[in-house]
């Protein structure tokens, strides 16, 4: 039997060893405040589950963002979805109205940017669209919280990343 060597796998090793001593991206911490007791959220427990996990992972998402040595962290105070929930039978699960009026998304958080220990950014925030249904959306029908993400979008552009003068 014939052995084969693969020329290319101590450069491909080394490689790999460069990818591993990177920095990792920001790291994002995101806690949320007495759930329980927000203005609008689903009224199933995994629903709950599913809207909180769905907004970490878009927080992680903006904070990976961030440059090198930044860090993120958010406390979701409060969160009030785009639409309304329209109770059906029992049989049937709830859905969501969406008229454009006054029922906007609301999210209120705090929030902090830290560099090195040291906080560069924080702020206390009432986010809010009331225009929502009226803009383009680059998500689409069928992503979850469409509205609040790109909402969120904007505001992470707005406030955390934009310079401070």
């Amino acid at each position: 039997m014939k052995r084969t060597t693969l020329p290319a796998l101590p450069a491909l090793l080394a490689a790999a060893c460069v990818v591993c001593a990177m920095p990792a991206g920001a790291e994002v911490t995101v806690k949320f405040i007495q759930p329980d007791n927000y203005a609008d959220m689903p009224f199933t427990p995994d629903g709950k589950e599913r809207v909180m996990d769905d907004l970490k992972r878009h927080f992680i998402k903006l904070g990976s963002t961030l440059p090198a040595g930044q860090d993120l962290r958010i406390e979701v105070t409060d969160v009030d979805l785009a639409g309304r929930m329209e109770p059906t039978s029992r049989a049937a699960p709830d859905f969501r109205i969406l008229r454009g009026g006054a029922d906007w998304p609301i999210i209120s958080l705090r929030f902090a940017v830290e560099s090195n220990g040291q906080v560069i950014k924080r702020g206390d925030e009432r986010i809010a669209d009331m225009s929502y249904l009226q803009q383009i959306n680059p998500y689409t029908a069928s992503e979850s919280l469409r509205y609040e993400k790109l909402m969120l979008d904007r505001w992470f552009k707005n406030v955390v990343v934009a310079k401070t003068p």
